[in-house]
């Protein structure tokens, strides 16, 4: 498995991964649940620059010439910049005044979104994913990283407690209740 930043070209394998873990909150974005047209809300912001879910912002796990996994990660602190393109086209296409909780902050690296395909969950691919990123940001640029995991799924966050992610509050993301966890370069 080869880990690598994500380019351009990569956008509709992320897509599909991102959609994967974001599920009702991309349908919340495009106002309806509804696979293609959040596929492609997702697709389009991927191939652009300077917004949240940007090729640039993605990392993607690859095997056998094939893309298996795919992140969504940014700093923190640009979190305004980087949504403000999304909220504006969400605004224009969806005619939707979308209000979203900030779910980042400055001070950390944002791990907004991992995916993993469906045919290679359980395997340890995120695992490996973490690892590669808390080795990046957290023991190289000694940055802290962030993420959120959803109150109902315990098992996600019993991995990142594992991986030595530490739980620092609750956040409210569309309704969804959320524990806020980090991980930083003084805990290593």
């Amino acid at each position: 498995m080869n880990i690598r930043k994500a380019t351009k070209k990569d956008s509709d394998a992320i897509a599909a991964l991102l959609l994967l873990a974001m599920e009702d909150i991309a349908y919340k974005l495009v106002t309806e649940n509804n696979y293609d047209k959040a596929k492609r809300f997702l697709k389009y912001f991927i191939e652009k620059e300077n917004n949240q879910y940007s090729y640039e912002n993605c990392t993607v796990a690859e095997s056998e010439n094939s893309i298996i996994a795919a992140v969504n990660i940014y700093d923190g602190g640009q979190l305004e910049t980087l949504r403000a393109p999304v909220i504006k086209y969400i605004k224009t296409f969806y005619n939707s005044e979308l209000h979203i909780e900030n779910e980042t902050q400055n001070g950390e690296f944002y791990i907004d979104s991992l995916g993993v395909c469906e045919t290679k969950q359980g395997l340890g691919i995120g695992s490996k994913i973490i690892k590669h990123l808390i080795q990046e940001y957290v023991v190289e640029r000694k940055e802290t990283l962030g993420l959120l995991v959803d109150k109902t799924n315990p098992n996600a966050k019993k991995l990142y407690l594992k991986l030595g992610f530490k739980t620092v509050g609750e956040k409210t993301l569309l309704t969804h209740q959320l524990d806020h966890l980090q991980i930083n370069p003084q805990e290593l």
